[in-house]
């Protein structure tokens, strides 16, 4: 069965045009340097899985013609990676019941102290008006679940002294915000179809992986494509496309591959 992957979003936190800004890359013509804030959607078999809500997601959801999503996942609890969350009441207001979000444990209680009406239950909207309905899922490192259909492997990667989840799902990855991939993680990484992998400057980042780093990263794991995400406006798409090796390429917004079954 073909895995669908739908790059929602491909910009680091500032997103690009970045407010202010009148670089060449935010001045740009080409569409592919509007980037939003990073987020992905998985299909498969007419299921749907969401990873990250950016601030953009209403606008991300529109564009793609996205009515309805089985299970978010999320990676971290970084605004730039969740603050569009409220954007999800226009989901769950026409599901049957609560939408199952999954991350790490950490991520998921910072969520519901932050959004208490999201995900508390006894929290009831006013007659005649409605909220966002998540339930918390945790999952552990390493941990295999299926969700919504889907074969998920949750991955831990260092984020400067914080902690991010990755995700495999069967022959995709997808790791953002990530500053190295350790040996134990690699080995779970491997034969993979695609890889999706965070790259922010070409100088190092005590947070991110450069992209010098990113390219020999992807070249250690080995997948068959490679797509760099989380991108700045340093790195105009076709200025980075052409000084990237054979099988790595900058995603973009609106960006949709097909990968086959493994």
């Amino acid at each position: 069965m073909t895995t669908r992957l739908v790059f929602l979003g491909t910009g680091t936190s500032f997103g690009i045009p970045q407010i202010g800004c009148r670089c060449r890359t935010c001045t740009s013509a080409d569409a592919r340097d509007r980037r939003g804030r990073c987020a992905v959607l998985v299909e498969r078999g007419g299921r749907r899985l969401l990873i990250d809500t950016p601030p953009e997601l209403r606008l991300q959801l529109v564009a793609a013609g996205v009515d309805r999503v089985d299970a978010v996942l999320f990676t971290h609890a970084h605004a730039d990676h969740v603050h569009g969350i409220d954007d999800l009441r226009a989901l769950t207001v026409r599901a049957a019941g609560p939408l199952p979000a999954y991350g790490p444990a950490a991520t998921l209680a910072e969520l519901a102290a932050k959004f208490p009406y999201i995900f508390d239950p006894t929290r009831l909207p006013p007659p005649g008006s409605s909220r966002p309905e998540l339930v918390a899922c945790a999952l552990a490192p390493g941990e295999q679940r299926d969700i919504a259909g889907f074969p998920v492997e949750a991955l831990e990667f260092p984020h400067g002294d914080s902690r991010v989840f990755g995700y495999r799902i069967g022959p995709v990855a997808y790791a953002t915000d990530v500053k190295e991939v350790p040996p134990d993680t690699a080995a779970r990484l491997r034969d993979l179809e695609v890889l999706v992998l965070s790259a922010l400057f070409h100088r190092p980042h005590p947070l991110h992986l450069s992209i010098a780093e990113a390219v020999a990263t992807a070249r250690q794991l080995g997948a068959r494509r490679t797509l760099l995400t989380h991108l700045t406006h340093e790195t105009p798409h076709d200025e980075l496309a052409r000084s990237l090796p054979p099988g790595i390429e900058p995603a973009y917004d609106g960006l949709v591959i097909e990968v086959a079954a493994a």
